[in-house]
């Protein structure tokens, strides 16, 4: 069953991405850009509604106070395609740094630029950073929130930590609080695989890390704070769902985990 509901999920969503993108496209260029934003917002909302009737997948978010009012960086962990999208609901007005060869990719591309999101050339260096790092400020000083993935790429569950200094530096520059985000939507969504799994999983999004740290100080303190958050919802989430096949990375942290709350015990 699980196989059959990915399969039917799969073809569902991706569907529902094309035919929104084509059928409200002249309406989605037409109105104004923070109107337009209602469609993708729309589209997050759907997936959910997907997830929770064909897979049997849930989540729940834990603190939403957190969120500052204004401009902020987001640092969420960064596990699954789910992740890219989820959020996007209860956030006013946010912005990405894309790789520039999203911009590419019709339809995906025009959606993209119509938000006015930044595309940048993952190996430039230079003029080009100092580019990218000018209209990031320009799209901040509307009040938009900034969304940076601080390991750059997807990480299984429970992997090692491979944060990049980049978040440091961004902090350093724009001054604007940060705000980590602990998640495993990676458990039931899991990259490189097809398949989806049932389930249920909390958010929590962690009090923002106020401007003015010292970046090596702020760079140490995000890791220590989101993968503490973070080896507690492994533990929570596995609890709460026996039934999930488990990558070897989470049986490996898992394992640690629980040997060092014995230890305390």
């Amino acid at each position: 069953m699980i196989a059959l509901r990915s399969v039917l999920f799969n073809t569902i969503f991706y569907a529902n991405l094309i035919i929104r993108m084509i059928v409200l496209s002249p309406y989605y260029f037409v109105v104004p850009r923070l109107t337009a934003y209602e469609i993708p917002k729309n589209w997050a909302r759907s997936n959910h509604w997907l997830m929770r009737v064909i897979v049997g997948t849930t989540f729940e978010i834990e603190g939403l106070e957190n969120l500052p009012d204004g401009s902020y960086i987001l640092a969420p962990k960064h596990q699954s395609f789910w992740d890219t999208y989820a959020l996007l609901p209860r956030l006013k007005d946010p912005v990405y740094i894309l790789k520039r060869e999203l911009m590419w990719i019709p339809l995906f591309g025009w959606y993209a630029k119509k938000q006015r999101m930044i595309p940048v050339d993952r190996g430039a260096r230079g003029k080009v950073m100092v580019d990218v790092l000018k209209r990031t400020r320009e799209e901040l000083s509307t009040g938009r929130q900034l969304i940076i993935y601080p390991e750059g790429t997807r990480r299984p569950p429970g992997a090692e930590p491979v944060y990049k200094y980049g978040i440091a530096r961004m902090y350093r520059d724009l001054g604007i609080p940060v705000v980590p985000v602990a998640m495993h939507p990676g458990l039931f969504w899991p990259r490189r695989s097809i398949r989806r799994y049932p389930g249920h999983f909390k958010v929590r999004i962690l009090p923002p890390i106020m401007p003015g740290m010292d970046p090596d100080t702020f760079f140490a303190h995000l890791i220590e704070v989101t993968e503490r958050a973070s080896d507690e919802l492994l533990l929570d989430t596995i609890e709460r769902n026996p039934h999930l096949p488990l990558p070897p990375t989470a049986i490996a942290r898992l394992t640690e985990l629980r040997k060092m709350k014995a230890a305390t015990a």
